[in-house]
């Protein structure tokens, strides 16, 4: 007569892998990976922001609104006129970032006449802001042409604005510029700068 254990009995059974388990962990694994990935991607070119010092960017943007940078904008293209650019003046590494709108281009002359901007002899002329005769023309009072890489910045606000105007700022070189205004934040408000 065979014995019988009283008691628990345990049966070890070894667990299979199953090809539709290592399939599935893998393509989580990769999907994690991927947004890890464009995570890092997103954080790197959008998410350097500054704040907007000063009113010399209104009413496009105001006092202490909070700006997203992109900084992908300009590593195939270059600025273009009527961009709104996030740069240091002179290079400045020790400096607040500048946010200002292009009004001229590599090649383009510039010239403040009578408190309006003409660039390449034509009057500018913008539908979307009506812009103030500027008090002072600074250093655009005789004409200044542009070399390569080099650009004329102003703020939306003209009369409260220190701009490519000023001989301390002047020119914008392209290696100064780190990337396009994108978005902004601030006081109940949000969209894309324009």
């Amino acid at each position: 007569m065979a014995r019988r254990h009283k008691g628990l009995n345990f049966y070890y059974r070894r667990k299979k892998i199953s090809p539709t388990i290592v399939r599935e962990g893998f393509s989580i694994f990769v999907g994690i990976c991927l947004w890890v990935f464009l995570a890092f991607v997103l954080v790197y070119f959008f998410g350097i922001k500054t704040s907007m010092i000063g009113v010399s960017m209104e009413p496009t943007l105001s006092n202490s609104d909070q700006v997203l940078i992109n900084r992908i904008a300009y590593i195939i293209t270059s600025p273009k006129s009527g961009d709104v650019i996030v740069f240091l003046p002179n290079g400045n590494e020790n400096s607040h970032l500048y946010v200002k709108r292009v009004v001229a281009t590599p090649g383009d002359t510039v010239q403040i006449q009578n408190g309006r901007l003409y660039v390449n002899g034509v009057l500018e002329e913008n539908n979307k802001i009506s812009y103030d005769k500027m008090a002072d023309a600074g250093i655009a009072s005789n004409p200044i042409v542009l070399g390569v890489d080099e650009f004329f910045v102003l703020g939306d606000n003209r009369n409260n604005s220190e701009d490519s105007r000023s001989a301390d700022i002047g020119l914008v070189k392209k290696q100064d510029i780190k990337g396009e205004a994108w978005f902004y934040v601030g006081d109940g408000k949000l969209g894309f700068v324009k």
